[in-house]
């Protein structure tokens, strides 16, 4: 059990590591992070076991969601840290002479909480954590206790690899989460809902400490599927994604809109890859992920009860197992409740709309919440262009769904209700580090050109050659 007083003293501890320049040197941050790959290869049949116990994920999907990524992301940073970390070195100005050089430090924040979630319990705290060391800062972790024996793994796991000084974790409720909160931080990393990031950033802003927010987004992430686009493809795609982790991701297809002039043979293109890749009872299906938690398999099925009447496809699921079947809800107006909140499970609400009329509901998804993923399928690329360098949503893709994030070298995340800050990579190396400018003056041949007197004949010598070097 924690009380505040003991997760002050976490604190201090790590405070006192970090003062002593240990996390500082790249070399030694490298050897870190060789080390944290090292044990997610050791321990990753726990870590999947972990995942099975928590979401029901086969090893195969844990392993291309959570372990895979991890490993790929760790990579990269092991490979790009030294060139990352490097001062820049920037020419100081004639205004600043005889300082020739200025150079800007990418120095770490210090101690910091990374709070992850449930629904990528491995990925979304071993790989913010490796993040955060890249950056050269001490970390502790606030993990979900919805997702108990990923904790329970992730707890083992860290107190096996590093000193609780560098890296440790502390688990429990809501209760430990606000003690945690309440504490001074360097930087805070959170990973969750629109709502708790409110009550993250109220916290945070006591400290003024900076905060990362990696959010699903208030209104949910549209996928917009025109009369031209390939149906069989697109169809393919959304039941791929909709199906990983039971729809439990932040950057899922919470609804999707649909020419109505092909709508038939999207919902019927749709139910056949539901079937031909998970069958026609995925609840029965051992490959098929569970929600996290009785009370959300119960939000679940409730909200498809209540749109019963629609329901093409699905709507059936396993209590005992909390599996809810994928769900296709059609028709239903744009303004209906279901498609103004992030649903994070499997139903799929299915919007129709006159593809003349497109650009008009473009328009209304712009004037709701930002999204964190937008997606789009069609074969017209002046208009798919058009909306993706014009609509705000954290990042998204053409023709295709989620892999955007898979992308080396890119940042991802979301704006306002859908997170603020930007991670993976280099990115994420830029997060957890504030960029410190230096400029080394000299003691010879200063100008006094900022010194009084300003008046006078000296007074307009020097505006002459401020005119001139501000050029």
């Amino acid at each position: 059990m924690y009380s505040e007083e003991s997760i002050r003293e976490i604190v201090a501890a790590q405070r006192k590591f970090f003062r002593t320049g240990e996390t500082l040197p790249i070399a030694w941050r490298i050897k870190q992070l060789k080390r944290l790959k090292a044990a997610v290869i050791a321990h990753q049949d726990e870590l999947i076991g972990a995942l099975r116990e928590d979401l029901g994920r086969s090893e195969l999907e844990a392993y291309l969601c959570d372990i895979g990524p991890i490993i790929t992301e760790v990579n990269e940073m092991i490979s790009g840290l030294r060139r990352w970390s490097r001062p820049e070195v920037h020419f100081s100005g004639l205004m600043c002479w005889p300082s020739v050089f200025t150079k800007v430090y990418k120095m770490p924040y210090g101690v910091t909480l990374v709070i992850s979630p449930f629904n990528f319990p491995i990925l979304l705290t071993i790989g913010v954590v490796a993040t955060a060391m890249c950056g050269g800062n001490t970390v502790v972790i606030k993990s979900s206790s919805k997702s108990a024996a990923s904790t329970a793994a992730l707890k083992k796991f860290f107190a096996e690899v590093f000193p609780p000084e560098y890296v440790t974790l502390i688990d429990g409720g809501h209760d430990v989460a606000d003690m945690c909160l309440a504490q001074r931080w360097d930087k805070i990393f959170y990973t969750g809902s629109p709502s708790v990031g409110k009550h993250v950033l109220s916290e945070a802003a006591k400290n003024l400490t900076p905060v990362a927010l990696e959010l699903g987004g208030e209104t949910g992430n549209w996928c917009v599927i025109r009369k031209d686009a390939d149906l069989k493809d697109a169809a393919r795609k959304i039941a791929f994604f909709k199906l990983l982790n039971a729809g439990q991701i932040c950057i899922n297809i919470n609804q999707i809109a649909v020419a109505e002039e092909v709508a038939d043979d999207f919902l019927k293109e749709l139910q056949a890859a539901f079937v031909a890749q998970i069958g026609e009872h995925a609840e029965t299906n051992d490959e098929y992920p569970r929600l996290i938690t009785d009370a959300a398999y119960d939000k679940c099925a409730n909200l498809a009860d209540e749109y019963r009447e629609r329901i093409v496809f699905g709507g059936s699921g396993d209590k005992e197992t909390r599996r809810y079947a994928p769900t296709m809800i059609y028709p239903v107006h744009i303004d209906e409740p279901i498609v103004q909140h992030e649903l994070f499970c499997p139903l799929l609400p299915i919007v129709p709309f006159k593809d003349a009329e497109v650009d008009e509901l473009m328009d209304v998804i712009a004037d709701r919440e930002h999204p964190l993923a937008m997606y789009v399928f069609t074969k017209n690329m002046r208009w798919a262009n058009r909306v993706m360098q014009t609509q705000q949503f954290g990042g998204g893709c053409i023709n295709e769904v989620c892999i955007h994030m898979m992308v080396k070298g890119v940042p991802f995340n979301g704006t306002g209700h859908s997170g603020m800050g930007a991670y993976h990579g280099e990115w994420g190396f830029r997060e957890f580090t504030h960029p410190q400018t230096v400029l080394k003056g000299r003691t010879r041949f200063n100008l006094s050109l900022r010194e009084h007197p300003y008046g006078g004949k000296a007074g307009q010598t020097k505006m002459r050659l401020l005119r001139l070097f501000e050029r």
